[in-house]
């Protein structure tokens, strides 16, 4: 097991620093209850020392005025810092947040990387710079980056949600205060280590884990031009809010109770182990879970079945172990939240085929993966995010039925239809009323957006929509007859 860091500074300015108060947050290991390790607690003060820091890099620094390639330069030195030490960060997320060392590796390490990867090499290519035939002359339209840009991270996928806010604010030539959550601020300061020895100008990139609180004041503080959220729609109402009314711009990534179509033509042996780990990925804790399932009424026995016989093979246990399918929720409060929504799944009718209970002989926050059958959309476990391994089969009558099941929502993340015919399955696609769909799997393509309809969110994050949410676009008129060889049309 990796060796986990405790910090008793913040990374501001290019330097760890003091902060302006003695509190920590102590990071409690969800799957034994034992303390991992501690980080400083920022408080407003700190805010405003990183807020001055960005602002300083951002109005007086090279960073904006850089080339794009020598930024790019920059990114690829941090992406070889998180390749270089990929194993160690898997390590630290499971045993920060329980999630399982399989996904680490490959939904939270991995994923950070390859989206790094993807805004490196679109710096080098993107045109920040172009000229268009006006009526007059030519115009010289710049994207230029957008500001000081706060980041503000979940617990449930830390790095990854870092750098789905990081890599395009840097691609930009913005700089950057990034807020981990008090929950997971070790694998944020394990970033704030590798930025420092890739070499950013001094205030570029800023990390200091705080609270809600202190959160809030990184929102509305003077200074600030844009704010990313990523988290629960309640706590995104409130930042949209305040944005709002300080014609600030922001991008918000909420919620989600994505639902997973099953046509009538599907193949249950082939589709339920590929869709299964979708469905509770991290332990069920994933806006992006495929937690609704809709099948055929005419298969409902059959599939009740087979993800009855799924659900009860699945490993529960020690994330650290590679073969573990299940590990602990993040705290006893989350705990209570899930175990919460399965009361309330028996009191409105549905009935538990599997799970339901505390898992036997495991300390820790753990919830056995649970399956509730004969759902009706209307209840409270079909309606709302409970983000633990929770899953509703439900049954509807023809693609009609399903497509208005799927839309019955107030979210609208992510989706999926399974089948076999894929052009049947794209037709359902263009009808479900969310962000990012996938026909037979699940994907977040890095080079396309990936956000919300609804209430899970404003915005768009990943692809060249990702970027241009961290730029401003500026026309520069140019007189009439106007020709340099170097402005091209």
């Amino acid at each position: 097991m990796v060796d986990i860091a405790s910090y008793d500074k913040l990374y501001i300015g290019g330097a760890w620093v003091q902060p302006s108060s003695s509190s920590v947050f102590q990071v409690i290991s969800p799957t034994t209850g034992e303390l991992l390790g501690s980080a400083p607690e920022g408080l407003e003060a700190d805010m405003d020392a990183a807020i001055a820091a960005a602002r300083d890099a951002f109005d007086n620094g090279p960073w904006p005025q850089m080339p794009a390639a020598d930024r790019a330069d920059a990114m690829q030195r941090l992406l070889d810092g998180i390749n270089a030490n990929a194993d160690e960060l898997a390590q630290l997320i499971t045993a920060e947040i329980g999630a399982p060392l399989l996904f680490s590796h490959f939904g939270q390490v991995g994923a950070t990387a390859m989206a790094l990867d993807y805004y490196v090499n679109l710096t080098r290519t993107f045109e920040f710079e172009s000229v268009r035939p006006g009526m007059l002359g030519p115009v010289l339209v710049r994207k230029e980056g957008v500001g000081v840009c706060a980041g503000i991270i979940p617990w449930n996928v830390p790095l990854f949600i870092m750098m789905l806010k990081l890599a395009p604010a840097l691609a930009s030539g913005s700089t950057i205060v990034l807020k981990p959550a008090p929950e997971s601020p070790l694998s944020g300061m394990y970033l704030a280590k590798l930025v420092d020895e890739a070499g950013f100008p001094p205030g570029v990139v800023n990390v200091v884990p705080a609270g809600r609180e202190a959160g809030e004041h990184l929102v509305t503080a003077p200074g600030v031009d844009k704010v990313s959220f990523t988290g629960s729609t309640a706590a995104g109402r409130r930042i949209g809010a305040l944005c709002g009314e300080r014609l600030r711009r922001c991008t918000l990534e909420l919620g989600g109770k994505s639902a997973a179509i099953l046509l009538d033509d599907v193949n249950f042996a082939e589709t339920v182990p590929a869709l299964l780990p979708y469905a509770i990925m991290n332990n069920g804790q994933a806006c992006v879970a495929q937690t609704r399932i809709l099948a055929p009424r005419s298969r409902y026995d059959e599939a009740v079945t087979a993800f009855s016989e799924a659900m009860a093979n699945l490993k529960v246990g020690d994330p650290a172990e590679m073969d573990t399918d299940i590990g602990p929720l993040i705290a006893a409060r989350q705990r209570d939240r899930v175990e919460s929504y399965v009361a309330k799944g028996v009191a409105e009718g549905a009935r538990i085929a599997v799970g339901g209970s505390r898992p036997e002989g495991l300390d820790g926050w753990f919830v056995e993966p649970t399956l509730f059958v004969d759902v009706d959309n209307s209840m409270t476990i079909a309606q709302e995010e409970i983000f633990g391994p929770v899953l509703a089969l439900i049954p509807y009558d023809d693609v009609d039925d399903a497509v208005a099941i799927a839309n019955d929502s107030d979210y609208g993340l992510s989706g999926s239809v399974w089948c076999s015919d894929v052009e049947t399955g794209i037709d359902v696609a263009r009808r479900v009323r969310t962000g990012t769909f996938t026909v037979n799997g699940f994907a977040m393509e890095w080079g396309a957006p990936f956000g919300g309809f609804k209430n899970s969110g404003v915005g768009r994050e990943l692809g060249p929509e990702g970027l241009s949410a961290y730029l401003e676009d500026k026309s520069i008129n140019l007189p009439a007859g106007y020709d340099n060889p170097k402005l091209k049309y």
